[in-house]
């Protein structure tokens, strides 16, 4: 296997990354992933991308295209080739079949039931593998599935709006609308990428959020983001949005909470579903627990939007991976609440929790702030 890849397949690599792009909405909770093929030339004979989970992958959409070109050529894949039987057949024998001379894959799959067993199978047939070619961007796109499937939990983005001055919402809870209209249809874009939308009761009842998908120029595939509502002491109320809209919503509350929901649980909607979570010392719900059961359920990623006290409490825990932060060019003041109430003040400077700033730019009116920790890394 060899890893020093040759300008060309950068160019076809780069190719390949924005075919998988396009299925970045719809492939949850499989990876998006994009495949190009040459013939034995060097001419680019097929194209496909991943739409669709339990379609056929990416390799069988080039390969469709390419018929008996492919033999002899070289095939350019974002994501290495499966090995195993899911819900298709293996990607890895449809390559050898063809006749593929050469196979670059961008990076590993993280999926412990291939994990270089593609490669391998490869490599067994006689085709020459190379690994790494672009393999940082590779991994950006498929942040979420990468994160399930090495750390058990799924990726985790705070979004928040605030005001130059960081307020989120007025002292009686007034926050609509903050930031501009641009960076509220922005907004829609991370909840289209998101297999979770997950909220705390106190928002829920003050706002009455869908936390929908409403752009529907985003093709989601037919996939509806689960709303998760985290209601430690059981005050869900069945007539707000999340309960009465027929969309999947999850309420997760402790076990004192869940004896208050009981009542609901009985005539609720099919939709609607009510469960058990572990709390902490404080009586709130275990954002740890609640993650990796959001991971058992397939959710590569996970949208919070929250009030700060939630908010902080995810960062405090060390479970974000990527704040967005739509900054309006407003002042509230300092009675205004705050974008993060963390769980314990900081007794010094040196215990600031540090991030670094992974995209800057304007939408509308409004920034975009894209934070991350300083060792996040997709």
């Amino acid at each position: 296997m060899t890893t020093n890849p040759v300008a060309i397949d950068h160019v076809y690599m780069a190719r390949a990354l924005q075919l998988a792009a396009r299925g970045t909405y719809s492939t949850a909770p499989n990876p998006a992933v994009g495949c190009v093929l040459l013939d034995a030339a060097g001419a680019l004979v097929g194209e496909g991308w991943h739409q669709r989970a339990g379609q056929p992958h990416a390799e069988v959409f080039a390969l469709r295209t390419a018929a008996d070109r492919a033999r002899g050529g070289t095939a350019y894949v974002t994501l290495e080739p499966c090995s195993h039987h899911g819900r298709t057949p293996p990607c890895a024998d449809a390559l050898i079949e063809a006749g593929v001379r050469r196979v670059v894959a961008a990076m590993q799959d993280p999926n412990p039931h291939v994990a270089g067993d593609g490669l391998r199978k490869l490599e067994a047939a006689g085709i020459v593998t190379a690994l790494g070619v672009l393999e940082r961007e590779a991994r950006e796109l498929n942040r979420g599935f990468v994160a399930r499937m090495t750390r058990g939990r799924p990726w985790v983005t705070v979004k928040l709006g605030s005001s130059a001055d960081g307020r989120t919402a007025l002292a009686d809870g007034s926050s609509r609308w903050i930031t501009s209209e641009a960076a509220r249809a922005d907004v829609q874009r991370l909840r289209a990428r998101a297999s979770a939308i997950v909220t705390g009761i106190g928002t829920a009842l003050a706002d009455d959020p869908a936390l929908t998908v409403r752009d529907r120029a985003l093709d989601l595939g037919g996939r509806v983001p689960l709303r998760v509502v985290l209601d430690s002491r059981g005050r869900f109320e069945p007539g707000l949005q999340l309960a009465r809209d027929g969309l999947p919503t999850l309420v997760f509350s402790s076990d004192a909470g869940a004896q208050s929901l009981a009542h609901l649980a009985e005539a609720r909607p099919a939709a609607l579903q009510f469960e058990p979570m572990p709390a902490d010392a404080a009586g709130r719900i275990d954002l740890h627990a609640t993650l990796q059961r959001l991971a058992a359920l397939e959710c590569n990623e996970v949208l919070v939007e929250a009030g700060p006290r939630l908010a902080g409490s995810f960062l405090a825990a060390g479970l974000v991976d990527e704040i967005v932060l739509y900054v309006a060019p407003t002042i509230l003041g300092d009675t205004a609440q705050p974008s993060f109430v963390l769980p314990q003040p900081l007794r010094a400077l040196s215990e600031r929790l540090q991030y670094s700033y992974h995209d800057v730019r304007q939408v509308g009116p409004d920034l975009r702030l894209t934070l991350r920790p300083v060792e996040t890394r997709p």
